[in-house]
């Protein structure tokens, strides 16, 4: 299990290097200004591995610009990431992405909570354009959890699922001992509600064994 230290301003590389995640995500549509620098900034700081991600604001995020200006900002960018997170409204882009020998996380944030056969399905669809499919719910009560733990159990490797919000925040703690791959936290400003900071998540993990 991977721990991502997401950030939402460039002047953070530092703090997060420091707390020994496994990755560093750079949240570009929260940190305003040149990307560019921004990733410049991270690569003379650390050598963890960098995950470029430009969030719309239909899945959570700031940018409102259509594929092709998402394209235009992340193009740029592409040497000096390691992984790019795209969302499916930008997977026209996928294959210039890996042609430029970049791994994908490919992302899907649901404002609700579907059937364990759509997300299945949406699964499939992720893995078409990505290496590793990010999965986002919105649970509605504690059966949705346990829902999303039965998915995640089942699904392919590698895979990170997780959820929305506060109200059922402990999924995240919960779900890498059903196969996600991956978990999101942050480092002193959460980029998404719920995060537990990188600290928090390691004394989870090992209370929890």
């Amino acid at each position: 299990m991977m721990i991502i230290a997401s950030l939402t301003r460039s002047e953070d590389i530092g703090l997060a290097a420091a707390e020994e995640p496994d990755l560093i995500e750079m949240r570009l549509d929260l940190m305003g200004g040149d990307p560019g620098a921004a990733l410049v900034a991270a690569r003379d700081q650390t050598s963890l591995p960098l995950i470029a991600t430009l969030r719309s604001r239909q899945e959570g995020g700031r940018f409102e610009g259509d594929s092709d200006e998402w394209m235009e900002i992340m193009e740029p960018l592409l040497p000096l990431a390691d992984i790019i997170d795209v969302e499916g409204r930008y997977r026209e882009h996928a294959p210039a992405i890996r042609g430029a020998g970049k791994r994908i996380i490919a992302s899907c944030h649901m404002p609700y909570m579907p059937a364990c056969e759509s997300l299945m399905d949406t699964e499939k669809d992720l893995r078409g354009f990505g290496d590793i499919p990010k999965i986002i719910v919105t649970p509605a009560c504690h059966e949705d959890v346990i829902t999303l733990a039965r998915f995640t159990q089942a699904a392919g490797r590698p895979i990170c699922t997780g959820v929305n919000g506060r109200a059922y925040r402990y999924a995240r703690a919960i779900l890498p001992f059903f196969g996600s791959g991956y978990s999101y936290c942050h480092i002193g400003t959460p980029a998404a509600e719920g995060q537990y900071s990188v600290a928090e998540f390691k004394t989870l993990m090992r209370l929890l064994g």
